[in-house]
């Protein structure tokens, strides 16, 4: 198109094309385009359907520049930078637009209330939604459908499941999504047979459940450990003529791999390659952790082999979850391989290198990194000083460490957290300052957490330190702690004293807050092929602890 020929209709289809491709590039020709021509933006909504285009590809320095500049936005350009903030996380910023929109008059539509939904998720805000939720009833949207399943999926993800299924039984109308919603409720609420039942009346009103509405039994299935039904459920699938495809595989083994059955999920994943489907990043990413988590070395290069065999290694993701699954296999060589050999690493990639050497001790060479880390203008994040602090507290580097938490805010601008004071708690305790620990604990703005409270017993238990610990019991009656590692660790050191009788206060305590420690467990690694299917036969020992 020659310049002088482009008419405003031209320039909004073109830039209509350029917002659901997200061509960030052509759409900044066409804006330059219009710069030029002096076209008049407010016709066709020309301004707003640059803000959206800008959005969609992310540009949210620019999709905030030309939204200033526009006057009187319409509310197809409020919807667009509300869109654009929550789909990149910015939610407090996305209910600013949303207020601005509303101080201004405009009411907005049901696109409008449907990312308003999702803001008040990405927030795990109830209130706001709820909030929201009566602003929808005043508009009149209550009984449009897609907003329906938007306030099912909001109550269900932020724990108000009443209100999910006061939603759902309030529908006039209802589709598959509704259900699938549903559901899934129930499903995270470990209510399989609830769930199971919702299913079943769902086929008898007519609806047809999708691949994700049979995922989500399976994946639940294999979460509460039942392999038997979960694989049932998949066989039911098949006969109900849906081919299990790589999702359906990876909610199984995902399921398995978090709820600690690891031989259970490789099981999954060696009949996954019998049905020839092909496994994808998520597949690796869900088995890596489980090679770390039972030290297996083996399976680990095993499964890095195929990953090599796909393609998939020159993932940033999947190659740091190599570089975590090496370290925790205590394989440091392996480990700075895959790092070395990542072309565009990310700050995930060095905090998983990072978090190896500090592992090993090596608390120079976690160091040195982050010293080469910063020299490329990487921004570390709070992880990032989790694991040079841990790595100080694995060495007994207290005053690097100290120095570390100190800069954290003032130099780096990372704010601390509950996690970092954990981490100096450990390294004080590991070094044997009880003392120090004790006043840096009572000194923190910050109430004590099962992690900070667990590092601390447990620098008392191994340096002897009783009279400490009891104090600290204290602080653990007022607490409402959900972990048993605390009592565990506090029982522990009365035992070792022969306080028969502060024991069973502990446990009494545990008793009264229905708090469970479940026996510990080894595991002996013997010679496996999980990839070509031949059994394998792990020795569990249990520690009755």
């Amino acid at each position: 198109m020659k310049i002088l020929r482009c008419t405003p209709y031209d320039f909004a289809l073109c830039l209509q094309k350029c917002l659901k491709s997200k061509a960030l590039k052509p759409g900044k020709q066409l804006h330059a385009m219009l710069l030029t021509t002096g076209t008049n933006m407010n016709i066709m909504s020309l301004s707003s359907k640059l803000i959206g285009m800008y959005s969609s590809c992310t540009d949210l320095k620019s999709a905030k520049f030309l939204f200033q500049k526009t006057e009187n936005p319409n509310v197809f350009a409020f919807n667009w930078m509300v869109l654009g903030m929550v789909y990149n996380g910015y939610f407090d910023d996305a209910l600013f637009y949303f207020r601005r929109m509303r101080d201004i008059g405009h009411v907005g539509n049901k696109f409008t209330f449907g990312i308003m939904l999702k803001t008040c998720v990405g927030l795990m805000d109830v209130e706001k939604g709820k909030q929201v939720h009566g602003v929808i009833c005043e508009m009149g949207f209550g009984s449009d459908v897609c907003i329906g399943n938007g306030l099912i999926d909001m109550y269900c993800k932020c724990g108000s499941f009443g209100y999910a299924c006061r939603v759902f039984d309030g529908m006039l109308e209802r589709d598959v999504a509704s259900w699938t919603s549903m559901i899934c409720g129930f499903c995270n609420l470990g209510e399989v047979e609830k769930a199971l039942g919702l299913f079943e009346r769902m086929k008898m009103e007519g609806y047809e459940p999708n691949d994700f509405t049979w995922n989500a039994i399976m994946a639940t299935y294999a979460r509460l450990r039942d392999g038997r039904k979960a694989f049932g459920f998949m066989e039911r699938m098949k006969k109900e003529g849906f081919v299990p495809d790589v999702v359906a595989w990876n909610a199984l083994i995902s399921g398995f791999v978090q709820n600690r059955q690891v031989e259970e999920g490789f099981k999954m994943f060696r009949e996954m390659l019998v049905s020839r489907t092909c496994p994808n990043q998520v597949t690796f990413a869900a088995l890596l952790p489980a090679c770390g988590s039972v030290g297996s070395v083996k399976w680990g290069r095993e499964i890095h082999g195929f990953i090599c065999r796909k393609g998939f290694d020159a993932n940033v993701f999947i190659a740091s979850a190599l570089i975590d699954m090496y370290s925790k296999c205590g394989s440091l060589i392996d480990a700075r391989n895959v790092f070395d050999k990542i072309h565009c690493k990310n700050v995930a990639s060095w905090n998983a290198m990072i978090d190896c050497y500090g592992k090993c001790g090596m608390v120079d060479s976690s160091m040195d990194l982050f010293t080469k880390m910063l020299e490329q203008g990487l921004q570390p994040n709070e992880v990032t000083f989790t694991c040079i602090l841990s790595a100080c507290g694995h060495s007994g580097s207290v005053e690097k460490g100290l120095e570390i938490f100190t800069l954290m805010k003032e130099r780096y601008g990372v704010e601390i957290s509950t996690e970092h004071y954990a981490c100096v708690v450990d390294l004080f305790c590991r070094s044997g300052k009880i003392v120090e620990a004790y006043e840096f604990l009572k000194a923190m703005p910050i109430q004590i957490t099962e992690s900070i409270a667990g590092a601390f017993l447990n620098g008392c238990k191994i340096h002897g330190r009783k009279d400490f610990a009891k104090k600290m019991a204290e602080e653990i009656t007022r607490m409402q702690l959900k972990g048993p590692g605390g009592f565990v660790t506090l029982s522990n050191i009365y035992a070792a004293e022969g306080d028969w009788e502060e024991v069973g206060n502990v446990r009494k305590v545990m008793k009264e807050r229905n708090v469970n420690k479940f026996p510990g467990f080894s595991w002996l690694e013997k010679p496996c092929e999980i990839l070509e299917g031949k059994e394998e036969k792990e020795v569990v020992v249990g520690l009755n602890t």
